[in-house]
């Protein structure tokens, strides 16, 4: 590329997206596998393009949304991403004067919900613990299931924070416990009466100098391990392995609460969200209890207030 001319025609892809994947990769710490990602994004469009991408003009960006048209939302939300710091390092090391990033796609990120367990399929998962737990000596496995159930469904934690708590993190007498989440925010998060006797019940299992409450080896449970574990309780309860994960059961905890009548900003401080609006995505509750809360709670529900309601049609 000849920057003096501005020469768009004898712009090399292949060398600038290479300089390119070299700063991210040298400056920016990227992993080898954003890395890829990247290359794959910038080599498809510039195929696309003939050649032509790091001198693209808006009109040929345009011509590759279009092409674009068929692919998943969160596929063109990557790709323009990838584009658009691409273009952003030419403008910073002067191989084009202008970015014309801003007439790449911005797709909204569609936040999908996960699927949902009904009280049904969790009676019996409950309910295969239970039995399991009636042998007059049952396998420590089974013991650590139940913790593990009681504290996926009953507090709502995340996988990484359940795996990874340590061995007195949940104390007998307290019905809550501290816990460091996502992004280092720490938060209270309570704890049942069954989550805390299933604790105690399998921690007294545990090595006293052992310092996790899920000890596996030299560390802790994987997270891995313990979708492996949730996935072979749902088949031998008889529900789908395919409703049931961990991630699911913190959902559950999630909607079966709100549909309790939970608060929302409640509900974000029991689950770690940082915005309001990840909590959000739970308030999927039935049309049908909205419809009921509205006409139980609402004012103009009421015939004896303001009137609206018992005023009569005029005749």
């Amino acid at each position: 590329y000849d920057r003096g001319r501005g020469d768009h025609a004898r712009v090399n892809d292949a060398a600038l997206i290479g300089r390119f994947l070299e700063m991210l990769s040298a400056e920016a710490g990227a992993a080898r596998n954003t890395i890829l990602a990247y290359r794959s994004d910038l080599d498809q469009s510039s195929a696309l393009l003939g050649g032509r991408l790091a001198g693209a003009s808006e009109a040929d960006l345009a011509a590759l949304a279009e092409a674009w048209l068929p692919l998943a939302r969160a596929t063109v939300a990557r790709k323009a991403a990838a584009l658009r710091r691409f273009f952003a390092f030419l403008q910073e090391e002067g191989f084009r004067p202008d970015d014309p990033g801003t007439a790449l796609p911005r797709p909204g990120a569609a936040r999908t919900l996960p699927k949902v367990l009904d009280r049904a399929d969790l009676d019996r998962l409950f309910a295969d613990v239970a039995r399991r737990l009636e042998a007059e000596h049952p396998p420590a496995a089974d013991v650590r299931l139940s913790a593990l159930l009681e504290l996926l469904y009953g507090s709502g934690l995340r996988a990484t924070e359940l795996v990874s708590l340590p061995r007195n993190a949940v104390a007998p007498d307290r019905p809550f416990l501290i816990l460091r989440g996502k992004g280092g925010r720490e938060r209270l998060v309570p704890l049942s009466d069954r989550a805390r006797a299933a604790v105690a019940r399998w921690r007294d299992l545990v090595a006293t100098g052992q310092p996790w409450l899920f000890p596996s080896g030299k560390g802790h449970l994987s997270r891995v391990r313990l979708f492996q574990i949730v996935k072979a309780l749902a088949a031998a309860a008889g529900v789908p392995p395919d409703r049931v994960g961990p991630h699911g059961l913190r959902h559950a905890f999630a909607t079966h609460l709100l549909e309790g009548g939970a608060d929302l900003r409640a509900l974000q401080a029991m689950l770690g969200h940082a915005d309001i609006a990840t909590t959000q995505i739970y308030t999927h509750v039935d049309s049908r209890r909205l419809v009921e809360l509205v006409n139980a709670r609402h004012p103009l529900a009421d015939p004896g207030v303001g009137g609206v309601a018992a005023r009569p049609a005029k005749s």
